[in-house]
């Protein structure tokens, strides 16, 4: 054996693999797939979660070893990530949510594998670093913590709204993992490369805004999901902020002039207005149909 293709087994083999179950969510995630599964390559297993994709996604995820399953969402609830975590036969004691368009760097990839000796936790929330039209964005606010390492068994997804049908996403938008018992943060973040293409971008979101409209104007029914609070943590107060400033005359023009000038978008040239623009205009469409719908109800 060469020695090139030898210092690819060692650095592959089982005693050096990441040991946690990766969940990727994807439908027509061809040209994101590879930048990710090739992250990934380090991590113990990883099972990508399609949903009839027309493009290549399967091939690809098969042709790095990925475990391919199928779901086929007829509304209501679990949507695709809880229905993964309830029924796939996950080999390791750690989940490990990862998008699409996601990439685990080998410094967070060493993080966690130290973070998880931890006894005394049982999630941890993870940066996000956003890169859009091919920039990274280092101000509009873009960045954030998510919770997407968790003990199995020790997480869920919130249920915000039990009544969906599939023009609202196939699977979690704005939902947040709860987890049963003690939390953390780590330090190095996963990059995120948000955008493809600014077409997919907007059938994307269009989708999340049918969601959010939903969701804003029929109230949440989710007693044991994540709490609204000015003074708990980073989603908690997001969403507390998210709901008042919903009510707000002129909100979407707001969102724009402070994301754009007060958190200094204007620095991330032209990506950061184009992303600072499309929040405000994905705000005003989420508006818009909640309008919609109270007018097909009165």
């Amino acid at each position: 054996m060469a020695l090139k293709q030898l210092i690819e087994v060692q650095a592959t083999s089982p005693a050096t693999l990441l040991p946690v179950s990766v969940i990727v969510a994807a439908r027509n995630e061809a040209s994101n797939l590879p930048r990710c599964l090739e992250s990934l390559r380090s991590v113990g297993e990883v099972y990508v979660v399609d949903s009839g994709s027309t493009d290549a996604t399967v091939e690809i995820a098969r042709s790095y070893q990925a475990k391919v399953v199928q779901f086929h969402y007829q509304g209501g609830w679990p949507k695709k990530r809880q229905w993964a975590m309830d029924t796939l036969p996950l080999a390791y004691d750690w989940v490990f949510l990862v998008d699409a368009d996601e990439a685990l760097t080998p410094e967070l990839a060493e993080e966690i594998k130290q973070a998880i000796q931890n006894p005394h936790i049982a999630g941890y929330s993870v940066a996000l670093q956003m890169y859009f039209l091919g920039r990274r964005l280092r101000h509009c606010g873009a960045s954030f913590y998510k919770l997407s390492l968790f003990r199995r068994g020790k997480g869920h997804y919130e249920c915000r709204l039990r009544d969906q049908d599939t023009s609202m996403c196939d699977m979690e938008v704005h939902e947040h993992v709860v987890v049963q018992g003690q939390s953390g943060r780590l330090r190095h973040p996963l990059v995120h490369h948000n955008v493809e293409s600014l077409s997919r971008y907007i059938q994307k979101h269009d989708e999340y805004s049918n969601w959010e409209a939903r969701v804003l104007l029929e109230g949440e029914t989710n007693p044991g999901g994540l709490q609204p609070t000015l003074f708990g943590s980073q989603a908690q107060r997001r969403r507390w902020l998210k709901t008042r400033f919903y009510r707000l005359p002129g909100s979407p023009l707001l969102l724009f002039l402070y994301r754009y000038i007060f958190r200094l978008g204007l620095l991330d040239g032209v990506p950061g207005l184009i992303y600072c623009g499309f929040q405000a205009m994905q705000m005003f469409h989420t508006k818009a149909k909640i309008y919609e719908l109270r007018t097909k109800r009165t």
